[in-house]
């Protein structure tokens, strides 16, 4: 059976509504140098000069310089110094703190994120020269006001759990150019090391895949730090986005429509081997890895020669209308033959068990149908392979993850991938049509 319509009925939660801002601790000096962030008010915006200051060599330059009043918020803050080295850096705000980073020459220092729209900051660098002079330069600006701007909402509800194969989703209200700008905003932290991609699924949808499902139990801590983002050409982000949520047991359903059984896997050790009753033909049940989406005690759904009919313990896989559910008017056929809409029927028995251990994310796999998965129907990101994954990212690069943050890198730098479906992968190829 179907749904009526199929209609959605888990939506983005919108979480862009607020400003959320957050303060990362990624000072990157040597020893000996101070890159602080306080609160305070704009200063003069004069050049100032420490000890012995009128002879030094060392020569500061800020970006944005002096008096700008229309300071690019995307661009951050830079800082540069000539025939010397930084001592500090300091960038005050009446709003959050600003960090950043230095190169290893101690010559140049970068605000980590974008700047906030239509602030004012205050800069003040201090160098040295070889000599040991000291000179201070000091820069107030403010950052422009955006005359179009962009919303963000995360879909993963604060705190909850998910299954192995739940993707990081994020939906903006507008179209994204500046694709590698926003997937440079990203970071995660996960309680175990994870290698994983982002993807672009059109212009205003952006995912995040592990390349193999994710751990069992892992805690996830998610950060975009979008606030001040040129996203498309004149438009920019004005909202912050944060979510921690954690992967719980392992739940993968192997669903054949050929053999009418479907291999059931839990806590990584095959759980069950269940007889079901899939799509008949002309309804077939589409091949393709999907993941469960919500589930309901009853559905009501409706189809040829039935409306809103109570379906039992349903668990929801395609947006199309494809449940995993208890269909006791057809248990002298599962096993045996398919007799269903497109469905998965169960028994009562069967379908009550997976109910109960179910949340979004769980992979269920359908093999040996005639017809092939459609994308989006559902949320379909393990229809890819891991290159085809990456292949939808602007900067092409994984993203390496672990209990301290995340990285880029190269996928080329990446050891070969060992895992194995279905216990920790989907298999290639999954959404074709059996031939």
């Amino acid at each position: 059976m179907r749904d009526s319509g199929g209609t959605y009925a888990s939506r983005w939660s919108a979480r862009g509504g607020r400003r959320q801002r957050f303060v990362i601790a990624a000072l990157l000096g040597v020893a000996g140098l101070v890159v602080a962030a306080c609160s305070g008010t704009s200063g003069s915006g004069a050049v100032k000069h420490g000890q012995q200051a009128g002879t030094s060599a060392a020569r500061v330059t800020i970006t944005p310089s002096d008096g700008t009043t229309t300071a690019n918020p995307s661009q951050g803050v830079s800082v540069g110094v000539s025939h010397g080295k930084l001592r500090s850096v300091s960038v005050s705000t009446g709003a959050d703190p600003i960090t950043g980073y230095l190169n290893p020459a101690r010559t140049v220092w970068h605000s980590m994120w974008a700047l906030q729209p239509s602030h004012d900051y205050t800069v003040q660098a201090t160098a040295v020269d070889p000599s040991g002079r000291v000179v201070t330069r000091t820069s107030t600006f403010r950052t422009l006001t955006p005359s179009s701007t962009i919303s963000a909402q995360i879909f993963e509800s604060q705190g909850q759990t998910y299954g192995v194969g739940m993707p990081i989703m994020i939906k903006f209200s507008g179209p994204v150019t500046h694709e590698a700008a926003v997937e440079r905003s990203m970071q995660l932290w996960t309680s175990k090391p994870i290698v994983g991609a982002w993807y672009w699924d059109g212009n205003t949808s952006l995912v995040f895949r592990p390349r193999t499902y994710w751990p069992q139990h892992t805690q996830v801590r998610f950060l975009a730090h979008l606030d001040g983002i040129e996203v498309a050409k004149g438009v920019y982000a004005v909202a912050n986005l944060s979510q921690t949520f954690r992967i719980g047991n392992s739940l993968i359903a192997v669903v054949s429509t050929t053999s009418h059984y479907a291999h059931i896997y839990y806590k990584d050790k095959l759980f069950g081997v269940w007889p079901v009753s899939t799509g008949s033909p002309g309804d077939d049940t589409q091949n393709g890895t999907y993941l469960t989406i919500e589930k309901g005690n009853p559905v009501l759904m409706s189809g040829p020669g039935y409306t809103n009919f109570p379906v039992p313990y349903a668990v929801r896989f395609t947006w199309s209308g494809n449940y995993m559910h208890d269909a006791y008017w057809s248990v002298a056929e599962q096993g045996y033959t398919n007799v269903s809409h497109g469905c998965v029927n169960m028994s009562p028995y069967h379908a009550q068990i997976y109910y109960n251990l179910a949340v979004p994310g769980d992979p269920v796999t359908v093999v040996g149908s005639p017809a092939p998965g459609n994308w989006d129907d559902g949320w379909t990101e393990w229809f890819l392979t891991w290159n085809q994954f990456l292949r939808g990212s602007a900067t092409h690069m994984a993203v390496q993850a672990g209990p301290n943050g995340s990285t880029f890198v190269n996928p080329a730098t990446l050891p070969a991938v060992t895992a194995t479906s279905p216990l920790q992968t989907s298999r290639p190829g999954n959404a074709l049509a059996s031939s």
